[in-house]
């Protein structure tokens, strides 16, 4: 049934208004068709999370998001043939070749032509939290993308712990079976300490109760990970008890994504007014050393891809890459205090993506160079990158 919403005393049924995709998806998700089931975030409480802040939650009905589908497979209909005849189309042909594709919509059409570039093999269920919608809407949907695009190599989406810890794991498993390879978790922390003081919504039994459910039904589990969210004071605590909630569970991926202090997410503010203590680089560097360290007994891969990581080509699996991941981190920190400024300048600055870099003499001039223009030095360089990574957020 198509979602409904009470208008003067009586249940009118919401219009269907075209193709939709949600603001956000994981980086690794970059290349795939994003198929919307939701809007927004059921939760939307996180304290360093800005990005569905003043906007209103909703559930789109599974005959809007078939629809939708719909769309982009009618595109893909008349595009795709014309492909297996010719390695290139020109605008023109383009243009001639879905002229009569009704009804026309501009959003699916882009959609399509952008995942007949990507390769067509990934799609991603938007948006923060897709298995809140009927276990029964979902399976029905995962069959259809199926049914119209039978090549797709993987299915993923987001989902909240709390939310994955309700369901059974006989609909994981039906969901699973139905196309949905791989969920994506925001676990940011395992301590039940900072989970509390940045209003996650779940503690730390459930991230690791929700993470066993996903494995079990055969689903590949990525769980993400927030270096500097406990703060200084909670450092310690919240590398070892995330390591620790990680070793339990034994995700098939760990990503990590460095807390950054986006002007409108609460934790800005927290920071402003001095109730949230924020970590140095350097701290930052300890406290992924720490929790790096502790990982144990899982054979989960590790990657660091993200501009706000301090180390972006930090990864590996476990256990055979553990001493080279700890290794990297050892070296910086090993770094007399002046190296140290230049690599977090240079990283900060896009010039470097890991330690190895240092060693490239042209990257390394061009570094010093910025360092020397903001003068940069051992006791003010965090004030620097504080303000230099405020453009990634």
């Amino acid at each position: 049934m198509a979602q409904s919403q009470k208008v003067a005393g009586k249940i009118k049924a919401e219009t269907y208004n075209g193709f939709e995709q949600g603001p956000i998806r994981p980086p690794s998700e970059a290349r795939s068709l994003l198929i919307r089931v939701s809007r927004n975030c059921p939760w939307n409480r996180c304290t360093f999370c800005p990005v569905y802040k003043g906007s209103k939650f909703s559930l789109r009905s599974k005959d809007h998001v078939i629809e939708d589908i719909e769309a982009v497979h009618r595109y893909l209909e008349r595009i795709l043939p014309m492909l297996e005849k010719q390695d290139r189309i020109t605008h023109q042909e383009l243009q001639e070749a879905v002229r009569t594709v009704t009804p026309h919509d501009p959003s699916a059409y882009q959609a399509a032509i952008n995942w007949i570039n990507y390769g067509m093999e990934s799609i991603f269920i938007q948006d923060a939290n897709s298995l809140i919608i009927k276990p029964k809407d979902l399976i029905e949907i995962l069959q259809h993308l199926r049914r119209r695009f039978p090549w797709t190599k993987r299915i993923t989406s987001y989902a909240r712990s709390h939310t994955i810890a309700r369901i059974s794991l006989e609909d994981l498993t039906a969901m699973a079976e139905a196309g949905l390879n791989r969920i994506h978790i925001g676990m940011e922390s395992g301590s039940d300490k900072v989970l509390k003081r940045v209003k996650k919504g779940v503690d730390k039994a459930t991230h690791i109760k929700a993470g066993k459910l996903v494995k079990d039904a055969g689903m590949e589990l990525s769980e993400y990970v927030m270096p500097g969210l406990g703060g200084r004071d909670l450092s310690e605590d919240h590398a070892l008890e995330t390591a620790d909630a990680l070793n339990q569970i034994n995700a098939d991926f760990i990503r990590i994504r460095s807390l950054a202090l986006p002007p409108n997410a609460p934790i800005y503010q927290e920071h402003q007014e001095g109730a949230f203590d924020l970590l140095t680089g350097v701290e930052t560097a300890k406290e992924l050393l720490l929790f790096l360290e502790t990982l144990d007994g899982v054979t989960s891969y590790l990657k660091s891809d993200h501009i706000l990581n301090l180390f972006e080509t930090l990864e590996g699996r476990y256990p055979q890459d553990k001493e080279k991941m700890t290794g990297q981190v050892k070296d910086f920190l090993a770094l007399p205090p002046d190296k140290q400024v230049l690599y977090q300048v240079g990283r900060r600055a896009g010039i470097f993506r890991g330690l190895e870099d240092l060693k490239d003499p042209g990257q390394l001039s061009q570094a010093q160079g910025v360092v020397n223009r903001l003068g940069a030095n051992p006791e003010n360089v965090d004030s620097i990158i504080y303000e230099l990574m405020q453009r990634f957020v």
